[in-house]
């Protein structure tokens, strides 16, 4: 018996990559985060399969239905959203699981912040601009923030800023920013990144609080992004396409 926690992607069911796609297809019983995971997922199960909402178990609860599985001999597929070496509470299941010999996998999926970038047409790494991505939070109830993980500081390093879990929070965050990149800085907001409800909006730092209000939008799922790299207009183009830079497998002079 194994444990299969996978990454079930931002939203959109055809983001589920094919070993996640038949790791789930496989497995007998599904754990999945409902109010994240899209029911179109669930359709890859298999049928009579046992289906666990987790979003209103304990943490207690969610490793009982493990356990009762591997008692059971009957594989896990342990579904989250977006990938899950991000803010998916996995690796306190996992110390549970190793601490009961319970075997288990882990199978990556495409990250919101990949999902709200392809939703605005941009790449977060462009020459001259930014060659760094912060993925930072604000504060929240479930999870506090290091002293030295502060915002302010990772905004002062001029890298692209992809803000998780803090759209409750966009106005004090938003104020904090604008000193240390200016009111001109370009900014979005993606709510629900690829799901059918999707919404984009983008304004200079300084106006995105009016931008984003009065809309009839989603609460809660949101990604806020900040940095030139949003910016339309001329960069820097990377050296690796250039005629006259050579690479193992393009000479210098052009091609033989």
């Amino acid at each position: 018996m194994t444990v299969h926690f996978i990454g079930a992607g931002p939203g959109a069911p055809d983001l589920l990559t094919l070993r996640a796609r038949d790791r789930i297809a496989a497995a007998p019983v599904c754990l999945y985060a409902g109010s994240l995971v899209p029911a179109e997922i669930l359709g890859h199960c298999p049928a009579g399969a046992r289906l666990v909402d987790t979003a209103p178990l304990s943490l207690d609860a969610i490793i009982a239905e493990m356990r009762a599985a591997d008692a059971a001999g009957l594989d896990v597929a342990r579904l989250h959203s977006g990938d899950l070496s991000i803010w998916s509470a996995m690796g306190e299941q996992l110390r549970r699981l190793r601490a009961l010999g319970i075997a288990y996998t882990v199978t990556p999926g495409v990250p919101a912040f990949a999902a709200a970038a392809a939703a605005l047409e941009a790449e977060l790494t462009l020459p001259g601009r930014a060659q760094s991505l912060v993925l930072t939070r604000t504060p929240g109830r479930a999870s506090a923030m290091a002293d030295n993980e502060r915002l302010a500081a990772f905004a002062a390093t001029g890298a692209t800023l992809a803000i998780h879990l803090s759209i409750h929070a966009l106005e004090a965050l938003v104020a904090e920013l604008v000193p240390l990149r200016g009111a001109d800085c370009p900014a979005a907001i993606v709510w629900r990144a690829s799901w059918p409800d999707e919404q984009l909006v983008r304004a200079p730092l300084g106006e995105l609080v009016a931008a984003a209000a009065g809309r009839d939008r989603p609460e809660r799922t949101a990604l806020i992004l900040v940095g030139t790299v949003l910016a339309p207009g001329d960069f820097d183009e990377s050296r690796l396409y250039a005629a006259d830079y050579p690479r193992r497998f393009r000479h210098a002079a052009g091609p033989r």
